[in-house]
């Protein structure tokens, strides 16, 4: 939360910095290549402090007016603030804890620990490469989130330390994300915005999915096997009882399941195996096309039916439990309050990029963007495309919206520099999706975090080696895929 309030307000003071500017735009509220110009700010110090101190309230339930595209709390339009996920995390948390008290999470996580003592490599290596493919697939993310409860404990019991969960869930999917291959939110509105078919590309985004998951996925394990041997090499430290939680999994007998703990165990499974089946685009998936009619039997779910999802789990555990009204009750409330500090960091994060919106700064950074890319060679040219994506990764962590933005201006330059567009949806994608695994204006790294309760400063530490290694295969990928 530290670090959001600072970065909330440098974005603020930069905003008095960068001029205001906008681009025309058209039918489908994209850009139009060559129509930018400046604006003049007629905001006032009032109106730029009302938008500061209201920074953490339009983050959490911000209107975007239709006619000016400012966000606000009192205006009409779409939800900008970030309620959905804010109520998602809190739902989550009241699940996960209701679980927790019928005592059958606790046995599970242990006696699957306690039968993969002796391979938790291939425990990590499996949700990680599960969690990928359900990323490059449909862009499964802020999903993560609600797995925390699970992973920790997990890692814990196997004598690894609480990043190990982190890296395994943020980067497990952020890689398949960074390496979308038929992703409708990603990939598909970048190449419908390109004017290319959602297959134009796949060929070289499939390959660095490969490449880069297993590279990701080694670079985890590495460290865990370290922490595992040498629990003082932890980068974040054991909090008080993390480590009677491998004691509990080096026991010689093997802890046995009720009756009741089997079947709060199979509605835990079940309950997050409908939230993957509910979220996936199948038509989209399965066809290739990003505008695919959907199925009948697609759900199309989001944040809103997801949250109502996990507080009907959480009354339906408490009853095959036999908690009682009472309990339940205050179980519930116990879970949503334990889960209140993620909430508000999602909310501190999704405020920043409304300082962003309101200051119309975007646009400038984006035609500062048009300028650097003009006149290169086919490989250089991927590889600045992917470069200067990186700060508007930052300002836009939303894929989608960052390519509705960028794609339609950055996409007919590829022609002039004789570089296919795929080559330029891939080099966008990758810039988004390198950046969302750090950046803390994104609820899926800075959420995270809180959730597994490790520092943000701790997982900078544990991750920049790793990030370095990506940029250098996702530069020497695009210059590759450039050339041919």
């Amino acid at each position: 939360m530290t670090v959001l309030a600072l970065v909330t307000v440098a974005v603020w003071l930069l905003a008095f910095l960068v001029p205001a500017g906008q681009y025309t735009r058209g039918k489908d509220g994209a850009p139009v290549s060559g129509t930018y110009h400046r604006v003049d700010d007629t905001r006032s110090l009032t109106d730029r402090l009302n938008d500061l101190f209201l920074a953490p309230v339009n983050g959490l339930y911000g209107i975007q007016d239709a006619t000016t595209g400012e966000v606000g709390p009192s205006f009409t339009g779409a939800l900008y603030g970030s309620a959905g996920v804010f109520l998602f995390v809190l739902a989550i948390g009241s699940f996960i804890t209701v679980v927790f008290a019928t005592g059958a999470l606790d046995r599970g996580i242990a006696r699957l620990a306690h039968r993969l003592r002796d391979r938790g490599a291939l425990l990590i290596a499996a949700v990680m490469v599960v969690f990928s493919v359900l990323g490059t697939v449909e862009g499964f993310a802020e999903e993560t989130l609600g797995f925390y409860g699970l992973l920790v404990p997990m890692m814990l019991a196997l004598g690894y330390d609480r990043l190990v969960a982190v890296g395994a869930a943020i980067l497990g999917a952020g890689i398949g994300v960074l390496c979308s291959t038929v992703n409708p939110f990603a990939t598909g509105v970048a190449s419908s915005a390109a004017g290319i078919s959602l297959g134009d590309g796949i060929l070289l985004r499939s390959v660095m999915w490969v490449v880069l998951t297993t590279v990701t996925v080694l670079y985890v394990i590495r460290y865990a096997r370290r922490v595992q041997k040498d629990p003082s090499k932890s980068l974040c430290g054991f909090l008080p009882g993390d480590r009677m939680q491998k004691a509990s999994a080096d026991s010689a007998e093997e802890p046995e399941l009720s009756r009741l703990h089997k079947a709060v165990l199979v509605l835990l499974v079940l309950v997050f195996a409908f939230m993957i089946f509910s979220v996936v685009p199948w038509s989209g998936a399965l066809t290739g096309k990003a505008d695919a009619r959907p199925y009948s039997w697609e759900l199309d779910w989001s944040f809103p039916e997801l949250s109502a999802l996990f507080l009907c789990a959480a009354v339906l555990v408490g009853v095959v439990a036999r908690m009682g009204e009472a309990r339940l009750s205050s179980t519930i409330i116990q879970g949503a309050a334990d889960f209140m500090s993620p909430a508000l960091v999602i909310m501190l994060a999704r405020g920043v990029t409304v300082i962003m919106n309101n200051s119309k700064i975007t646009d400038t950074v984006l035609h500062s963007i048009e300028g650097v890319v003009k006149g290169t060679s086919s490989s250089l040219f991927a590889v600045i495309v992917f470069v200067v994506n990186l700060p508007l990764a930052f300002l836009i962590p939303s894929t989608s919206g960052h390519a509705t933005l960028a794609m339609p201006i950055l996409a007919p330059l590829a022609d002039f520099a004789g570089v296919s567009r795929a080559v330029v949806v891939t080099a966008w994608q990758a810039a988004s999706g390198w950046m969302n695994l750090w950046v803390p204006t994104t609820a899926v790294t800075i959420g995270g975090v809180a959730l597994a309760k490790v520092g943000y400063d701790k997982y900078l530490r544990f991750v920049w080696p790793l990030l370095a290694i990506l940029f250098a295969l996702i530069c020497g990928f695009l210059a590759l895929g450039a050339a041919l």
